[in-house]
């Protein structure tokens, strides 16, 4: 235990604590004294000093577990503030060197995990644990994690890094440090809304700042270095078992034909839609009703009854009798959860955290959402109030997910149409089941999603895919927004409804998103490299794009380029394949060796990720663990 030479600055003071280490035997000595934050030259510390200290008999009866241990000695001793060589007893814990923290025994239990494997556990007996840990957060970055309520994991930061980063652009009036910490910790609640922030400060240093560095490298190491991850690049073998390199994936060596053209169909029409029901009410083609869908979207009159269909508030099949009473039970299904938070008293409140959190998240979303809409314009609109309550009530409904920044925006709309409290919440949880994955707190949803976003751009323009990677873009994070909110904000009010609508139909394929946002890239290739956009006029100019995008041209390319993957659907590497909803080759290949039992090949090992050859096409097939491509966003909350 080491001893600063100088006095430090007792920033906290919590009395009647116990604290022993993990490992402490059960006649070691029981001690009570203060739990402090103290600042020093060096750094912060959590420091536990004793008040009194007794001798732990057999005869004892009390708990053997609340003990101190000073992980440098196991001498018994009795003097107050020394052990029996006269050194100090007082325990202190660097905050640098903390790794996470986990309360239990009804709040009255603190334990501490440091990074080199060494834990203490806290018994507060005088106050809730819940009180130092509210101390701490002036302090210390931390979240709670997802496998284990009760557990804090303190966030790692490059502040060198961040902090020059910051100081020389000059971006930010706060504090350097201080706005990166509120970056990354508010990327989970509310990802859309600190997202656009960054972009939008970053975006603006062209415009109005000149900083001593050039300001693509600097913004480069703010949120390429920084917060991601490089992977080596890749090499592999083709065919003829010559080596190449490849930028960012594996197989990028399949040639694709020329894009064929994809003409939009009108709407679906009332007609139409009657003529896919029986006389029972039921839907008897659900596939060709998708399929026109797709095609050309849905009449604005006729979006209020098949939207319940796309969302899964009514199944295809149900009649017309059934809808009425599936209906009914939904309704008071919906007010019975409204119920549980509509009581709850103030008191109840004040020991629910992450309620009382949510709570007020949801309330400056929902006073800024769509307010220029004429549904939701002007003060004590009525529908705000239904917006808020819905949210609300999908919190009791979900409260594992909860409500994250950016949810408003999607049932702002949903709202509109519908234009019922009810029928808009079971449509907002069928919208939500479908994208949960991007609100999720470990983010690995929208990594995936960026990840494979390069992926599709690598292999159909592989030259914008370098220049992306050249440029410190390759992590696709300007694309964030489009994924995110899946471009409510890059449409007007009815371009993102036949979007949406759209991609209900999980037509023509698995993650036609991700071929949409390929479809935007293509467009605008030409400007962003003919220009040589470095990595903030490349967020600035996708940023420029809202409200500027043609939908059905877009759409039109989008299917064009799935067609494109399709004609070479053999060639196409199963990472590739599983993107677009194709079969695994590599699955395939090892049933039909283990059907064969072709003992002369060597043995496919499913574990290896070098490539291998298909005994029966000549294609080259790719083990099932190749490197993944994660510059991406790599910010794990656990």
């Amino acid at each position: 235990m080491f001893e600063p030479t100088e006095q430090g600055k007792d920033i906290s003071i919590h009395s009647g604590v116990v604290l022993r280490g993990a490992n402490t035997r059960e006649d070691d000595v029981h001690s009570t004294g203060t739990l402090s934050i103290v600042e020093y030259t060096f750094g912060k510390c959590l420091e536990w000093k004793p008040t009194e200290v007794s001798v732990v008999s057999e005869s004892q009866d009390q708990d053997p577990e609340w003990s101190l241990v000073n992980t440098h000695t196991r001498t018994r001793t009795v003097s107050e503030g020394t052990d029996s060589l006269g050194r100090s007893r007082t325990v202190r814990i660097l905050l640098c060197d903390l790794k996470s923290f986990r309360i239990n025994r009804s709040g009255q239990q603190l334990t501490l995990m440091l990074k080199d494997g060494t834990n203490y556990v806290v018994y507060f007996q005088l106050f809730n644990a819940d009180s130092f840990v509210s101390s701490l957060k002036g302090f210390l970055k931390f979240i709670k994690s997802r496998k284990d309520r009760n557990m804090y994991i303190v966030m790692e930061a490059e502040d060198s890094v961040l902090e020059k980063s910051f100081a020389e652009l000059d971006l930010f009036q706060e504090n350097a440090s201080d706005y990166v910490w509120k970056f990354v910790k508010n990327l989970h609640d509310r990802p859309y809304e600190t997202t656009m922030e960054a972009c939008s400060k970053l975006t603006d240093i062209l415009l109005h700042k000149e900083p001593t560095r050039p300001v693509e490298e600097a913004v480069a190491d703010l949120l390429n270095r920084s917060l991601t991850l490089d992977i080596p690049q890749p090499t592999i073998l083709n065919v003829a078992g010559e080596e190449y390199e490849v930028i960012g994936e594996p197989g990028v060596s399949v040639v694709l034909p020329p894009r064929p053209p994809c003409p939009r169909g009108a709407p679906l029409t009332q007609e139409q839609w009657e003529r896919c029901k029986d006389t029972d009410g039921r839907i008897t083609n659900s596939e060709a009703l998708k399929e026109m869908i797709f095609r050309g979207g849905i009449s604005p009159t006729l979006r209020y009854e098949v939207w319940k269909y796309l969302l899964n508030y009514y199944p295809w099949e149900a009649t017309n009798a059934e809808r009425i009473e599936l209906k009914n039970k939904k309704t008071e299904e919906y007010f019975a959860m409204k119920l549980q938070w509509k009581t709850m008293t103030p008191e109840q409140e004040t020991r629910f955290s992450d309620f009382r959190d949510r709570k007020s998240l949801i309330e400056k979303d929902v006073n800024r959402t769509d307010r220029t809409h004429p549904y939701y314009h002007g003060d004590n609109n009525d529908h705000l109030v239904q917006l808020y309550d819905i949210l609300m009530t999908y919190v009791m409904y979900n409260f594992d997910l909860g409500y994250v920044q950016g949810m408003s925006d999607l049932l702002s709309p949903i709202l509109c149409l519908m234009d019922s409290e009810v029928e808009a919440f079971w449509c907002f949880v069928g919208f939500m089941n479908k994208v949960s994955t991007n609100f999720e707190m470990d983010q690995e949803g929208m990594k995936l999603q960026l990840s494979q976003l390069h992926s599709l751009v690598v292999l159909t323009d592989p030259q914008l895919a370098q220049y992306l990677d050249r440029h410190e873009s390759g992590n696709m994070f300007f694309c964030f927004r489009w994924l995110l909110v899946l471009f409510k904000r890059e449409f007007n009010a009815n371009d993102i409804l036949m979007l949406w609508e759209i991609l209900w139909t999980d037509l023509p394929c698995k993650n036609f998103l991700l071929l949409v946002c390929v479809a935007v890239l293509d467009t605008e290739k030409n400007v962003l490299m003919e220009n040589r956009y470095g990595f903030t006029e490349i967020l600035k100019h996708i940023n420029d794009l809202s409200l500027r995008i043609e939908l059905p041209w877009t759409l039109s390319k989008a299917e064009g380029i799935y067609h494109q993957l399709m004609a070479v659907a053999g060639l196409l590497p199963d990472h590739i394949r599983v993107i677009i909803g194709l079969e695994p080759q590599l699955k395939t290949a090892i049933i039909d060796s283990e059907e064969e039992n072709a003992t002369a090949e060597p043995q496919l090992d499913v574990n290896d990720s070098r490539p291998s050859h298909s005994t029966g096409s000549g294609n080259v097939i790719f083990g099932n663990n190749e490197v993944s491509f994660e510059r991406g966003i790599n910010l794990s909350y656990m």
